[in-house]
């Protein structure tokens, strides 16, 4: 069964923010210093490959878990290329949002490499995150009271 999940943020427009309410507090997210941010604020593109590692690593851990594999040490990196002339309008041909997104997974463990690859490939099919940025979406947009 479907499961829906929500949130709202309240947009502040001087500083160009928006708080966003987490369970554990307020994060106020604004512009990227690369798109003249001032750094004082997270930054939404970070929070989304933040998301990924995030959910990874929780997905990591319990499939590691099932499949009886000791994870000695895991850290996991996310990474993706994003070009700023394209989200602040500087030239219309250039691409808006994320391209090649690159999850890579440092692990120290005692299993076998056929086992470390079984891990990665359910982690990546179990991961949430992994798998709507991984595929296309649909998005509806709407305006006006709820």
């Amino acid at each position: 069964a479907l499961h829906a999940m929500a949130v709202t943020g309240e947009v502040t427009q001087p500083s160009y923010s928006i708080k966003l309410p987490t369970h554990i507090g307020d994060v106020v997210a604004g512009l990227h210093t690369a798109a003249g941010g001032d750094g004082s604020h997270a930054c939404s593109g970070d929070m989304l490959l933040e998301a990924l590692i995030g959910c990874a690593g929780v997905t990591l851990a319990a499939v590691a878990t099932a499949m009886r594999i000791t994870l000695n040490k895991a850290e996991i990196s996310a990474s993706g290329d994003l070009d700023f002339r394209g989200t602040m309008g500087v030239d219309p041909v250039a691409s808006v949002g994320f391209e090649n997104l690159r999850l890579h997974f440092d692990l120290d463990t005692d299993a076998p490499q056929e086992s470390v690859e079984k891990l990665i490939s359910l982690t990546e099919k179990y991961c949430v995150i992994y798998q709507t940025l991984s595929k296309q979406n649909t998005i509806t947009t709407s305006a006006g009271p709820r």
